[in-house]
């Protein structure tokens, strides 16, 4: 199988999307700072996002490892468990980072932002996903996982500011 990289950076549609709204370009993958992770298990940053923020791989292996997004401003989380994951939930909830409290009230709210602005959102998320042969979740189902992942399973993934060896401080409280 073609990597979902690959599919993203030759996919134009789908690139466009995940750059705006979803604010994720692969051409961003250094992070301003010096980082680990507190297990010793490899970083690999491979994207990020227009405010400094960057998209780690976590741990060994290609687009199946877990995903960690770090802030610019020292909040960090994982969001999910490989690649396509992510993707999925960049098209369906690219306002993630706001959804605090992770309802669909919260996420309806903020796209109703983004539908003002762009009329077109899930006509162009729609097509994205079929060019990148992805199902989309529903929004409540994206969001029930992103808690699930950042709360739960991502206990286990703190980020730590080397020069210093403090740890981010989590993107969403449990």
């Amino acid at each position: 199988m073609e990597s979902l990289i690959a599919a993203v950076r030759e996919q134009e549609e789908a690139a466009r999307f995940l750059a705006w709204p979803g604010d994720f370009d692969l051409d961003r993958g250094d992070h301003a700072e010096e980082v680990h992770l507190a297990s010793g298990a490899a970083l690999e940053g491979f994207a990020g996002d227009g405010a400094g923020g960057t998209y780690f791989f976590c741990g060994e292996g290609g687009e199946e490892r877990p995903v960690l997004y770090a802030d610019s401003e020292g909040g960090a989380a994982l969001i999910a468990i490989g690649l396509p994951e992510l993707v999925r939930l960049l098209l369906t909830v690219p306002w993630w980072r706001d959804c605090r409290s992770f309802t669909d009230e919260e996420s309806r709210r903020l796209a109703a932002g983004h539908l003002e602005d762009m009329p077109d959102l899930v006509a162009r998320r729609d097509r994205a996903a079929a060019a990148l042969g992805l199902d989309l979740p529903r929004q409540t189902e994206a969001l029930a996982r992103l808690r699930e992942v950042a709360t739960r399973l991502g206990e286990d993934f703190v980020l730590i500011y080397t020069p210093e060896g403090h740890p981010y401080e989590p993107l969403f409280a449990p």
